[in-house]
């Protein structure tokens, strides 16, 4: 049987975007002689849908939408993903679910049985698991029938599990020969070699050949890598998609092959175009043309608008420059030539004048006082107010800099630096940071070398380093990613070789500044715990 694996990029609620979008892979895929093609997970809605899963008149479209795709099949069926209803007095009154679809109709639906409800996940929320699983007769094969989370619970992979249940094992005891897996499996550095390892042990311990299609594009705070692949039932691989894009491929189970080379994830390159693709999808997905950029000439603001000029176009990035007092000639110098390098619209905005105005405006207020972060913030939020002036006046997208050490510890200014309608590096870490401008200059200098190689500063006062706030980079990161992301206790970390006072020094101020990021833009994740919708922390507590 050959199966084609639609790799495909939805936009959440584009029910007639997405169908269209379904019907020309379809299309594509029957013209390269496929006797089946698979879809991603929620491919007709779009996925992660949230509470538009709790709007009625959202479902009702959705349920219609897959049956006007249905009516467009012919001979090769297609397997696509939906929000189906319950029957069932009690629970959500939901499916997350994906339909068989063939000659018209809907031959067959299936359910998702593990709800994950973990990290970005909730789906516990809105849907209800289901109570077996489901077998297809396709092409004379049993084909077994499962959705992304349903092939996560190998007892043999995992130290605990979160499920009772495997969907797999319960397939495989039905004669399941090929298994089918519709995904959205957001990225996160190193899942695509895990989700490999799952589905290679899959196919190895149970001998059947395995189709997995995962989603691509962002939605929101989430990027999908796609990577989709099938094996053999030796746990071979015979085909892999693209990584961050659309693509077609074809898997063939029952004829002799040579097995393709496993593409492994290069981290920097990944990440790289993870976040390429989410700028360029929460901008297109949201309706902006543009961004803007404020350019300080440090290495945060020069990734982001190369960032944003791979993802939108140089003559969609504008860069703005705003000097203040305590501005270094060399930091203008390197923004006027990372614009330069990159070929952008580039606008020089002092802040002077409006910073003294500020401060003459407050100085019956502050008199007697020391100055101290309060003006040093209001340069940053004069700053802030001028890029969200220009988005307003424009239409421009603001794409906020700061990066994830920064935003840990508080290291930013709410309503300045902070300002903006996406924070493109709010999940990588400073000294990866640092990893992406050598990646964007392998082929030659973008960012210009003094970005890099410079101590890092705010600018906010006279010879100010962000060492004289932070212990070193390398040191702050390796602290937040045992703590954040391992979720190591303190005296692990000291343990592990880490200063006492100063590991709980970095934990004090990550969960003392937790109001900070409840009011920062959204971010992309890259990491295995993200600020935002992943990570829910009260802000009113007293425990630390």
């Amino acid at each position: 049987m050959k199966i084609a694996l639609a790799q495909i990029n939805p936009t959440v609620g584009d029910l007639q975007g997405n169908s269209r979008k379904i019907l020309d892979f379809a299309g594509r895929a029957e013209r390269g002689g496929a006797d089946l093609c698979l879809f991603p997970e929620m491919a007709i809605c779009g996925y992660p849908a949230r509470d538009l899963l709790l709007n009625s008149d959202f479902i009702d479209d959705n349920l219609k939408a897959l049956d006007r795709l249905a009516q467009r099949t012919g001979r090769m069926p297609l397997i696509v993903g939906f929000a189906a209803r319950s029957n069932s007095r009690t629970g959500r009154g939901l499916f997350n679910a994906g339909a068989v679809l063939r000659n018209g109709r809907v031959i067959q639906v299936f359910r998702k049985m593990l709800l994950p409800t973990y990290d970005v996940f909730d789906e516990d929320r809105y849907f209800d698991p289901a109570d077996q699983v489901s077998i297809a007769r396709i092409g004379g094969k049993r084909v077994g029938l499962s959705i992304c989370e349903d092939i996560w619970n190998d007892p043999g992979l995992w130290k605990q599990r979160f499920y009772t249940v495997d969907p797999v094992e319960m397939l495989a005891k039905k004669g399941c020969e090929i298994l089918i897996t519709i995904s959205a499996s957001p990225f996160v550095i190193g899942r695509r070699e895990l989700r490999h390892c799952i589905l290679k042990n899959i196919a190895s311990k149970y001998g059947m050949a395995v189709c997995y299609v995962n989603q691509v594009g962002g939605n929101d705070q989430l990027v999908f890598d796609g990577c989709s692949i099938a094996l053999d039932a030796r746990g071979e691989v015979i085909a892999q998609a693209r990584a961050f894009e659309e693509d077609l491929v074809f898997s063939e189970s029952h004829t002799p092959h040579h097995p393709a080379q496993w593409i492994e994830e290069q981290a920097d390159e990944s990440v790289h175009d993870a976040l390429v693709l989410g700028v360029r999808d929460y901008a297109r997905k949201c309706g902006f043309k543009s961004a803007v950029i404020g350019l300080s000439g440090g290495i945060d603001s020069s990734v982001t608008a190369c960032i944003a000029v791979k993802a939108l176009g140089k003559r969609n990035v504008h860069g703005v420059a705003m000097p203040s007092i305590y501005s270094s000639k060399e930091s203008l110098k390197d923004a006027q030539d990372l614009a330069r390098n990159l070929g952008i619209d580039f606008t020089v905005i002092p802040i002077n004048r409006l910073y003294r105005s500020y401060l003459a405006t407050l100085t019956p207020r502050f008199r007697g006082r020391r100055a101290d972060e309060t003006e040093e913030n209001i340069q940053a939020r004069i700053r802030g107010n001028i890029l969200m002036a220009l988005s307003n006046k424009f239409g421009w997208l603001v794409l906020s800099t700061g990066n994830k050490s920064e935003l840990a510890v508080g290291y930013c200014t709410l309503y300045g630096d902070m300002s903006g309608g996406l924070a493109a590096l709010s999940d990588v870490p400073k000294t990866l940071v640092y990893a992406l401008a050598h990646y964007i200059n392998q082929h030659g200098e973008l960012i210009p070398l003094r970005c890099i190689t410079k101590a890092p500063s705010a600018e906010l006062r006279p010879g100010q380093k962000d060492e004289d706030s932070l212990p070193p980079y390398d040191v702050l990161d390796a602290v937040l990613v045992r703590y954040i992301e391992k979720r190591e206790k303190p005296e692990d970390i000291i343990a592990a070789g880490y200063n006492a006072k100063l590991v709980r020094e970095i934990l004090r101020r990550v969960e003392r500044n937790e109001y900070k990021r409840e009011q920062a833009p959204p971010g992309l994740k890259i990491t295995t715990k993200a600020f935002g919708m992943g990570r829910r922390m009260p802000l009113a507590q007293k425990y630390y």
